[in-house]
C-alpha cells in the first residue's frame, strides 16, 4: 500500500544498552499515529531510526516499499519524509524565511554553475521557494517575522518556523518530535488545530512524538506505547487510556 509505514523488529543498542527491542508498528496511509511513553522509553530514538540518523542494530523500517534504515537523511527527504526535532535545529544566523527556505532546496535541481552564475532560472526558482515559504509563515501567523532572525524569536515561534520547514518539503510523511513541549496553553491549542486542519487538507500521514496527551489523544486516530524500549501496547486512542498495562506504566501499580 502506497504511504504505508511498517516497522518490524527494530532493536538498537548503545553499547551495552538496549534503547529499543523488537519494535514493531503500523502506521497506515494518511493515519496520525501517536508515540507515547514514559520518558526513556525510546521515542526519539525510534525517529531517529526512522530518519536514517540511527542505524538499527536488527529489523526494518519500510515507507512506500522502500527500506528507510538503508537510506540516507537527504534520500528519506526526498522520498517524502520530513521532521523536527526535540530540541531545535534551526539556524539562527538566517531569517525566518530563510530557515522556511531550506526545508524545499531538496528539490532543486540546479547546478553549481548556474546558481553561481545566479541565472534567470535559479532566480525564477529562488522566488517560487520563497513565494511557497511565505505562505507557510502566514499559515503560522509569522509572516511579518520574515525577514527578522530566527534566533531573535521566543521559543514557542521558533517551534513554528521548524513545522514551517519541514512542510516547505511537501511531505507526505511528516514525523514530528514533541512539537507542543514548552508551548502555553492558547500555544498549544492553537497548533493543534493547525495541524489537525493540514492533516485533513493535505491527507498527510503524521507520526508524532508527545508527552502531553490531551494534545494526542486529540489529534491522533492510532497510539503506540513504548516502555522500556519495547511496544507495550497499540491500538486507537479510547482503548489506550483504558489499558491497565498504560496505566500503570504511566501512573503505577495501584492506579492500575
Amino acid at each position: 500500500m502506497i504511504g504505508l509505514l511498517e516497522a518490524a523488529g527494530v532493536t538498537v543498542a548503545f553499547g551495552g544498552v538496549t534503547a529499543l527491542e523488537g519494535v514493531s508498528f503500523t502506521a497506515p496511509t494518511g493515519s496520525f499515529c501517536a508515540v507515547i511513553g514514559p520518558n526513556g522509553a525510546g521515542k526519539t530514538t525510534l525517529f531517529n531510526v526512522l530518519t536514517g540518523l540511527v542505524r538499527p542494530r536488527s529489523g526494518s523500517v519500510r515507507y512506500d516499499d522502500v527500506e528507510l534504515t538503508k537510506a540516507s537523511p537527504h534520500r528519506l527527504t526526498a522520498m517524502g519524509v520530513a521532521r523536527t526535532f526535540q530540541n531545535l535545529a534551526l539556524c539562527e544566523g538566517l531569517t525566518v524565511v530563510e530557515n522556511v527556505m531550506l526545508g524545499a532546496h531538496h528539490g532543486e535541481r540546479s547546478d553549481l554553475v548556474s546558481v553561481l552564475a545566479r541565472t534567470p532560472g535559479v532566480r525564477r526558482s529562488e522566488r517560487a521557494v520563497r513565494a511557497h515559504a511565505m505562505q507557510l509563515l502566514e499559515r503560522f501567523g509569522l509572516a511579518d517575522k520574515a525577514d527578522s532572525p530566527a534566533g531573535g524569536l521566543p521559543y514557542g515561534s521558533l517551534k513554528r518556523v521548524e513545522l514551517a520547514r519541514a512542510l516547505a518539503a511537501e511531505p507526505s510523511l511528516l514525523l514530528l518530535d514533541e512539537p507542543a513541549a514548552g508551548l502555553n496553553y492558547d500555544a498549544s491549542a492553537s497548533l493543534r488545530e493547525t495541524l489537525r486542519e493540514l492533516h485533513q487538507e493535505q491527507g498527510l500521514s503524521v507520526v508524532l512524538v508527545e508527552h502531553h496527551m490531551e494534545f494526542v489523544m486529540s489529534l491522533a486516530d492510532h497510539v503506540v506505547v513504548l516502555d522500556f524500549g519495547r511496544v507495550l501496547a497499540a491500538g486507537r486512542p479510547q482503548e489506550i487510556v483504558n489499558n491497565p498495562d498504560v496505566i500503570k506504566a504511566y501512573l503505577g501499580a495501584d492506579a492500575a
